[in-house]
């Protein structure tokens, strides 16, 4: 894979996200009953652009590619998989953190991206971890720094080997001069409670806190000797993995390839189309609800697998917005229409919430869930139009904490309703403006980032806001 910027066009070329565990080349996944393995072993030759070597298990976005991929494989194919260790497949390395070399060749809005992926990705193991049963253990074999530490801190528990030289450490500040990227200060004082004194002194010294003071200082859990280290884990992934309510076995689902038609000008999948205008630097995302009868009971769900509407739809719209914050970094506005029955969606709001405690069915609702949360956090002005307001798919946001105001009524068309609705083609509208066909005068405006509020906007469509 690659990915370089025209400097003439502004666009960088496509990375794409679609991968499988047989295709990795710097995780290794492995699954042994109830405990799945995450062993990181960066191939350094292997990076995502030209220029710099991934030495010392550092990563690029090619990296967690591979990881957010494994996140979703050992959710979606693996329902007997209660814990998960992320480790390293090197002695005495466990990771050394963003590739330094790789964000002196970047540009800002790639290095934001890049950023901002990566802390998703921790964000989608924390998620997993609070709403799916599957519990997270880092061990760490070796040095762990910067980004690395950050990985770890996105986990449950931390285990670190007392071999005399392996520490965990955060030196962005005193070698680069600047701060971590992806969480890290936040989640030392807010999530692992250390002392903001400590953690003042553990941001400043680049050579990191190691044994016992790591313990003291609550930086991990545990340290272990190199000859206890192993077991140790073992047993802690086995403890861990007993507290989870997830199926003891299977079957799960394959979580197949999307496989786009690309075009110049557009992205087209199944259910999801993007139409680029980079003259007025304007896309139009569309929405298409499901075209089949839907299955009616969780069998009928697990057998239709990744075929099921709501999961290929926010698997596509998910896709297809990383495609757009990468592939169209001068694209400012994304206008956003959706089509289909609205009486067909509410009847999949109805079956989803119905059987919202399967497995499958939780883990489509929260994959809903953080993808809306992407779409929130992309850095472009969303405008819905409101002759797309057909209802759609189901309450995904009602298991997070973002507030959720009710859409207005929908007007006298057929299939539409007068009451009320909390359902997700409008999670997805609400995160934009709304707007009428007769407002799109102004999108040339909004692709300059420079908006006015339309008249008739709605304080009920940024409910999304976070």
């Amino acid at each position: 894979m690659s990915a370089m910027l025209d400097e003439q066009t502004g666009r960088a070329s496509a990375v794409t996200y679609d991968t499988h565990p047989e295709r990795y080349v710097h995780w290794q996944l492995s699954i042994e009953g109830a405990i799945a393995t995450l062993s990181m072993n960066v191939n350094e030759d292997k990076g995502l652009k030209p220029g710099y070597k991934l030495k010392l298990n550092s990563y690029d976005l090619g990296v967690d590619i591979e990881l957010y991929d494994a996140l979703n494989r050992v959710r979606f194919e693996h329902p007997e998989v209660r814990c998960v260790v992320i480790t390293s497949a090197r002695e005495r390395m466990f990771c050394s953190g963003a590739n330094i070399y790789m964000l002196g060749l970047s540009t800002h809005a790639w290095k934001v991206n890049f950023c901002k992926f990566t802390n998703e990705t921790r964000l989608a193991i924390e998620d997993a971890s609070e709403h799916s049963g599957i519990k997270f253990l880092a061990a760490l074999n070796g040095i762990c720094a910067g980004g690395g530490y950050e990985l770890a801190l996105a986990c449950d528990e931390i285990i670190l080997v007392d071999d005399g030289n392996s520490a965990v450490s955060l030196p962005e500040t005193p070698l680069l001069g600047v701060l971590p990227g992806t969480g890290g200060l936040t989640r030392v004082v807010d999530k692992r409670k250390v002392r903001r004194d400590l953690a003042d002194v553990f941001g400043t010294v680049a050579e990191g806190v190691k044994g016992k003071r790591a313990v003291e200082w609550r930086l991990v859990d545990a340290v272990y000797p190199t000859s206890q280290f192993k077991q140790r884990v073992a047993t802690r992934a086995q403890e861990l993995a007993a507290k989870s309510d997830r199926p003891a076995t299977g079957p799960g689902i394959t979580l197949t390839p999307l496989a786009p038609k690309v075009t110049d000008s557009a992205l087209t999948y199944s259910t999801v189309s993007v139409e680029i205008d980079r003259d007025k630097r304007v896309a139009t995302l569309t929405v298409t609800g499901p075209d089949a009868e839907q299955p009616s009971t969780p069998a009928e769900i697990v057998a239709l697998g990744d075929r099921f509407w709501p999961l290929r739809a926010f698997r596509e719209l998910d896709a297809a917005l990383l495609h757009v914050r990468i592939a169209e970094p001068l694209i400012g506005t994304i206008v956003v229409k959706t089509r289909g029955s609205q009486d067909a969606m509410l009847a999949m709001d109805e079956l989803l919430m119905a059987h919202a405690e399967h497995w499958l069915v939780r883990e489509i609702i929260h994959f809903m869930k953080r993808t809306l949360k992407r779409m929130d956090l992309t850095s472009r002005s969303f405008f819905a139009m409101r002759q797309a307001f057909c209802t759609c798919v189901t309450n995904a946001l009602r298991s997070s904490s973002l507030p959720i105001a009710d859409p207005p009524p929908v007007g006298p068309q057929t299939g539409a309703t007068t009451e009320p609705t909390t359902n997700p083609f409008f999670r997805i509208l609400s995160a934009s403006f709304l707007m009428s066909s007769s407002d799109e005068s102004m999108l040339t405006c909004g692709s300059k980032r420079k908006m006015s509020t339309p008249s008739n906007f709605c304080p009920a469509t940024s409910a999304l806001a976070v």
